[in-house]
């Protein structure tokens, strides 16, 4: 099972304007199923500029974490890179989701 600091090194790779998915994080460690431990690292993480937690989001686009930013935090963040946000969701998701088990080869 992966732990914090291989979460923290996958997700400060996920570059400006793309997002991924705490199941797509669990699955490139090797933890498939470990999206909660994915979602427990970026709650933990607030506070490390380092770390893009904002970038991450469920499996449909949603921004499940927000209410971890504090308002709307995560949307503004996201918004500033050139996403498009609706509803709590990101539009054009497909397009903007960044895979690691595919972009880290």
């Amino acid at each position: 099972m992966a732990d914090f600091e291989a979460i923290y090194q996958v997700v400060s790779l996920i570059p400006v304007g793309r997002v991924s998915s705490y199941g797509a994080i669990a699955g490139y460690l090797g933890s498939k199923g470990g999206a909660r431990l994915v979602g427990w690292a970026m709650n933990a993480s607030h506070g490390q500029a380092s770390i893009p937690a904002h970038r991450v989001v469920n499996r449909n686009g949603v921004l499940t974490g927000k209410n971890f930013f504090g308002g709307n935090r995560m949307q503004e963040l996201l918004e500033a890179e050139g996403l498009i946000i609706k509803d709590d969701q990101i539009q054009d998701f497909r397009n903007h989701f960044w895979d690691p088990t595919i972009e880290l080869i």
